[in-house]
């Protein structure tokens, strides 16, 4: 039923629970979990333009990833669940719906900080975008 299971993460408490959810979800079905930490970019926020003067490195980009995935995966049981980790720059929600395609997704499963319709939307809420716009089913771990 779902053989690729999407958590995006931001090594909260709420992504890291996401991720337990979804491994237990993985066992019952043989699934592969890929585990995607989304790192945000000045180019996300206001688009391109060559007069802003911040700069985020690849290689800050990948030490960023590196420290959030290792920190949501501190403590957790993985097992015998296979587990990839991505780490790619650009605006959260965005890439997450990307990724159903790039990775053939069958189910998200990802935290929520739990703001709610009115502080989610003023705050933006990415597990709320993610669920108006995905294409396969999503699962919110608050």
């Amino acid at each position: 039923m779902y053989k690729r299971i999407l958590v995006p993460t931001d090594a909260s408490v709420y992504s890291r629970r996401a991720l337990v959810s979804a491994l237990e979800i993985a066992r019952k079905f043989q699934s592969e979990v890929v585990l995607l930490f989304v790192t945000y970019t000045p180019e996300a926020y206001w688009g391109y333009n060559p007069a802003y003067t911040i700069e985020v490195s690849k290689e800050q980009i990948e030490e960023t990833g590196n420290h959030t995935l290792m920190a949501t995966l501190e403590g957790v049981e993985v097992g015998d669940v296979p587990l990839k980790q991505k780490k790619i720059s650009g605006h959260p929600s965005s890439v997450i719906l990307e990724e159903i395609s790039n990775e053939n997704i069958d189910l998200i499963v990802m935290g929520s900080h739990g703001y709610g319709p009115v502080a989610g939307a003023v705050l933006g809420s990415v597990s709320q975008r993610v669920l108006r716009k995905s294409t396969c089913p999503v699962l919110i771990v608050k």
